[in-house]
């Protein structure tokens, strides 16, 4: 329905969302649920596909080369990673699902890794997600091979963060005499 619409130019699928049906299984824990689902997606849509992955994943990578042999034009990483807080007072879960997403500063090191990770597997463009913050944050997941990056938490602090974070990566380009993101994207130094 969404391909109908019009100006929308994109659709990101989250698929580590718990699927009821299939025993609380999250599509992307398993390449071969991930690949179909985006096969399927793939053929009910023209539109750009960039597939979320899930950190949960015992093998991320594996998930990113199964969506994008089935038909994603990108893959972001990291979504949330499954937390749980406790009340002391009830000794009771915090969240009502007890388990839930955990996001923000806590997880970018994990992030890091992983977009580092999918970046050197796959061929499609990665996006970074995942605790970006400022500039520096997203310079970060760029350096590590990352194509784009998405803020999220940060939002819920500040609305205008996106546009600091525009704004830092430009005058960060601007100080060293860099046209364009193409000379730090993917250059992390191993040696």
């Amino acid at each position: 329905k969404l391909s109908e619409v019009e100006g929308i130019s994109g659709l990101e699928i989250n698929i580590s969302c718990p699927n009821v049906k299939e025993g609380g299984v999250q599509f992307g824990m398993r390449a071969d649920l991930a690949a179909d689902l985006t096969a399927t997606l793939r053929q009910a849509s023209d539109h750009h596909l960039m597939v979320k992955l899930s950190p949960n994943a015992g093998d991320v990578t594996g998930v990113a080369r199964a969506v994008e042999s089935a038909g994603a034009d990108s893959v972001s990483l990291i979504n949330t990673l499954t937390g749980m807080e406790i009340d002391l007072e009830s000794r009771r879960p915090v969240l009502g699902g007890v388990f839930g997403g955990l996001s923000g500063p806590a997880i970018r090191p994990i992030a890091l890794r992983m977009v580092f990770e999918a970046a050197r597997e796959v061929a499609i463009p990665v996006v970074g997600v995942g605790g970006i913050c400022d500039a520096s944050d997203a310079l970060k997941f760029l350096v590590a091979g990352a194509r784009a990056v998405q803020v999220g938490t940060a939002l819920f602090m500040d609305p205008l963060a996106p546009m600091a974070v525009v704004h830092g990566i430009t005058e960060y380009l601007e100080d060293r005499g860099l046209g364009d993101l193409s000379g730090i994207t993917g250059s992390l130094r191993l040696e």
